[in-house]
């Protein structure tokens, strides 16, 4: 995939099939767009090409950071996946943010991304204000030479909702990560290096964890304790991982994923490693002292084990 970001300056010289959108958490109404798109890459050869901006506009607009399911790094991670052939991380500055929509698709869509297709959903919006839509991009389809192909959004059939990024950002805030999962199509993830820690968890209470500090952009399910995958050099162990700020623990705790991780008993400090999050447990308390939290953490363990062996059973 040709990742390109942070600049105005590129030019894709092959025809290609373009999407928009922050495509935050490639959702399974995401995953429908890109579908759509590869079906059409098999029947023109055309490269795909997703066009996002490096900020997403509304924190520009609002001028306060705007959390994300997904970080960018991660969203190049989940294109890379899917197979895209180019990833437009296009800079949100003052320019592109009063363009007229006639001119975003002429200059950027069909100019700079040589678009001879474009996939949206019905609900797409670009230009000054948003003002532009699928209804627009349809008028200029003949003059500027592409093809439109209108995607219809992916529901929840059980609650007869559209499929969005802030339908997931709803209930992450609750904990329902098995059914913010659900909506992703697959297991909400924190990715990052394992960091030091306070190591109470081996020291004190018995349970080495590893500890990752995710990026403050970056939009964490309500606190508390939740049944884990962990994915550690290609291998999978289960977990238990803590959400928060470990309330019990003195100072001023930055906001992390704390996990004791199942069969894994060799240092990986430094290490990148995958935080899956599969069930909630518990929300996070303050616990009177270090062994209370203990007992609960061994608690905590065996809720999981018995996750894993109801699942897998």
């Amino acid at each position: 995939m040709r990742y390109i970001a942070d600049t105005t300056e590129f030019q894709i010289t092959e025809p290609t099939i373009v999407t928009l959108g922050k495509f935050d958490g490639r959702h399974r109404g995401h995953q429908k767009l890109l579908r759509a798109m590869k079906d059409l890459k098999g029947k023109t050869g055309w490269a795909t090409a997703i066009f996002t901006f490096s900020i997403a506009p509304a924190a520009v607009m609002k001028g306060e950071p705007e959390t994300v399911i997904t970080t960018s790094l991660e969203r190049r991670r989940n294109m890379e996946k899917m197979d895209i052939d180019y990833l437009v991380e296009y800079p949100f500055d003052d320019q592109v943010r009063r363009m007229a929509p006639e001119d975003f698709v002429v200059q950027i869509l069909s100019g700079r991304m040589k678009a001879a297709a474009i996939v949206v959903g019905p609900d797409c919006s670009f230009g000054y204000q948003g003002a532009g839509n699928a209804e627009l991009l349809r008028k200029l389809a003949a003059s500027c030479g592409y093809s439109l192909y209108v995607i219809e959004k992916e529901q929840d059939e059980d609650r007869h909702r559209d499929i969005s990024s802030t339908y997931i950002r709803e209930e992450l805030a609750c904990g329902n990560v098995a059914k913010a999962n659900e909506l992703l199509g697959e297991p909400y993830a924190i990715h990052g290096k394992v960091v030091h820690g306070n190591h109470i968890g081996g020291a004190v209470l018995g349970f080495p964890t590893a500890n990752l500090i995710p990026p403050a952009i970056k939009r964490l399910p309500r606190y508390g304790v939740y049944v884990s995958r962990v994915l550690v050099d290609g291998v999978y162990y289960q977990g238990v991982t803590n959400i928060g700020k470990k309330p019990t623990v003195e100072g001023d705790n930055p906001p992390g994923a704390e996990t004791y991780i199942m069969g894994l008993d060799r240092d990986i400090y430094g290490s990148t490693i995958e935080v899956q999050l599969l069930d909630f447990i518990r929300g996070e308390r303050k616990f009177d002292s270090l062994e209370e939290l203990k007992e609960q953490i061994s608690r905590d363990k065996e809720a999981a084990a018995g996750f894993f062996e109801k699942k897998f059973k």
